[in-house]
């Protein structure tokens, strides 16, 4: 199978087809208008569209495939992206795939070449582990054909180390529950960096009361299984900026004593793709032996209903002191990222900037829905620099206001010094505000509430996003990370 663009321009009266050089030149031998082929049945050059055009002996290959990247002067990487998982996704069955998408224009070559592995491994993407029939989706080898070598060479290798990331939190995310409760979860992640210059940390119950992580205690009191804190610290030689990163570890959400009713349960193992995108983002920075000083702090707990379950009313304190009224044991997440957040002001050498990612709240999904996460944090230049890497990766963020003015009050409580939730709508920014009591003073820090893009629910693969854990935003952070580094 041999992958051609198809683009877009304005003509008089209509849009004008125009198909990229190859494919002319496959065209021509063939006998064939592709263009006139196009238009017959009613590809009209569109981002997804695709035609399969059987080649017989006249080339090398056995099928071109056709797809469309949408406008001449709107192609972009996602663009490319898009159009290689098309043509990966149109072979039902192994095939060796040859393509030249990566060679159109996008600014940047390192871009197109990054995009075209992207967007081939990501769409023959399928969680195995429970499957008992074959896989027919993979593919047998990929070609890309023209560019120069070095410029190939490299995209592919960054691209592939993205792609691995991605995927690997999906599976993280679309793992069964009773299989990744955190002592094993916590396990999981010190296999996956076994063969990586990293060091793994990772903090049982005794001592996470030894260092007064009550958040962690709190969640976890209903569960049999104890909660894990783990510590990922990746330090090259090189590096000059230490970054930690906060990734909400909730491997499953009953809703604890406030119980979620049966039809919010139903995809609450995905409520660890925080930390599944923050450990997969770390691994990828270490394969791609990135000059940033990194600590992942991965925050595992299970939130269920047991006899010695938190109650509402409960007070519980938090690493560092600070005390906090439990009112919603549903608000679970923001507990145990609490006290990472406020023990990132103890890691060596000092942090110079500080993100969390979260399925945090509902209220996100209801604001932006499910393909739109949420950033909202304290500094303009890291916000900034998060949604430049988002827009390069084609996952949207949409930042959101803070308004401590307005709403930071609310959270103040009678009985404690804070309350974990407090006051009615603005839950996302509600929920920002209770994560930056615990931040240390003066440090750059961003928030992502991913609770609706970490999960597709739709019945169909779209693109190169599955149905079930997507792995957003891990490509956003791989590429802020690579930038940083």
């Amino acid at each position: 199978m041999l992958v051609v663009g198809v683009t877009t321009i304005d003509g008089d009266d209509t849009e004008d087809l125009v198909v990229e050089s190859v494919g002319e030149s496959v065209g021509h031998r063939l006998g064939v208008d592709l263009v006139d082929l196009c238009r017959a049945v009613g590809m009209d050059g569109s981002r997804g569209t695709h035609v399969l055009v059987p080649t017989g002996d006249g080339v090398a290959c056995a099928m071109l495939v056709l797809v469309g990247l949408g406008p001449a002067d709107e192609v972009d990487a996602d663009a490319v992206r898009i159009g290689s998982a098309v043509a990966a996704r149109a072979s039902s069955r192994r095939a060796t795939l040859a393509s030249t998408l990566h060679t159109v224009d996008v600014g940047d070559p390192g871009a197109a070449v990054r995009a075209v592995v992207e967007g081939t491994e990501l769409a023959t993407y399928a969680y195995r582990d429970s499957k008992t029939d074959e896989d027919t989706r993979r593919l047998d080898t990929v070609t890309l054909v023209g560019g120069d070598a070095d410029v190939v060479a490299a995209g592919i290798e960054r691209g592939g180390i993205s792609a691995e990331a991605t995927m690997l939190a999906r599976d993280l995310g679309n793992t069964p529950p009773g299989d990744k409760r955190p002592p094993a979860l916590a396990d999981r992640v010190v296999e996956l960096f076994a063969d990586l210059p990293v060091e793994v940390e990772v903090w049982d119950q005794a001592t996470l009361t030894e260092h007064g992580f009550g958040g962690h205690l709190g969640v976890s009191a209903g569960s049999e299984v104890e909660a894990r804190f783990v510590q990922v610290r990746y330090r090259p030689e090189d590096a000059t900026r230490h970054v930690a990163i906060v990734g909400k570890g909730i491997t499953f959400d009953s809703g604890g004593l406030s119980l979620k009713p049966p039809a919010s349960m139903q995809w609450m193992k995905i409520d660890m793709a925080g930390a599944a995108t923050v450990l997969a983002a770390v691994r990828a920075a270490a394969q791609g032996a990135l000059a940033v000083n990194l600590t992942a702090m991965l925050c595992f707990a299970e939130n269920m209903p047991g006899g010695t379950a938190t109650r509402p009313g409960d007070v519980i304190t938090m690493f560092g002191g600070t005390t906090v009224e439990v009112l919603n044991t549903d608000a679970e997440g923001r507990l145990v990222m609490a006290d990472a957040l406020a023990w990132s002001a103890n890691l060596q050498p000092p942090v110079d900037a500080l993100v969390d990612v979260a399925t945090l709240t509902g209220a996100a999904l209801v604001a932006l829905g499910p393909r739109v996460a949420a950033v909202l944090g304290n500094d303009d230049d890291l916000v900034g620099e998060l949604l430049e890497a988002a827009d390069r990766a084609a996952e949207p963020l949409w930042r959101l206001p803070l308004a401590e003015e307005q709403y930071a009050p609310q959270l103040k409580s009678e009985v404690a010094d804070l309350r974990n939730v407090g006051g009615n709508g603005a839950g996302t920014i509600r929920a920002a505000l209770f994560l930056q009591e615990f931040v240390p003073d003066n440090l750059p820090w961003a928030h992502l509430d991913i609770a609706g893009p970490a999960f597709n629910d739709d019945q169909v693969f779209d693109g190169y996003i599955p149905k079930g854990a997507t792995g957003i935003p891990v490509r956003t952070l791989v590429d802020w990370l690579w930038t940083t580094g």
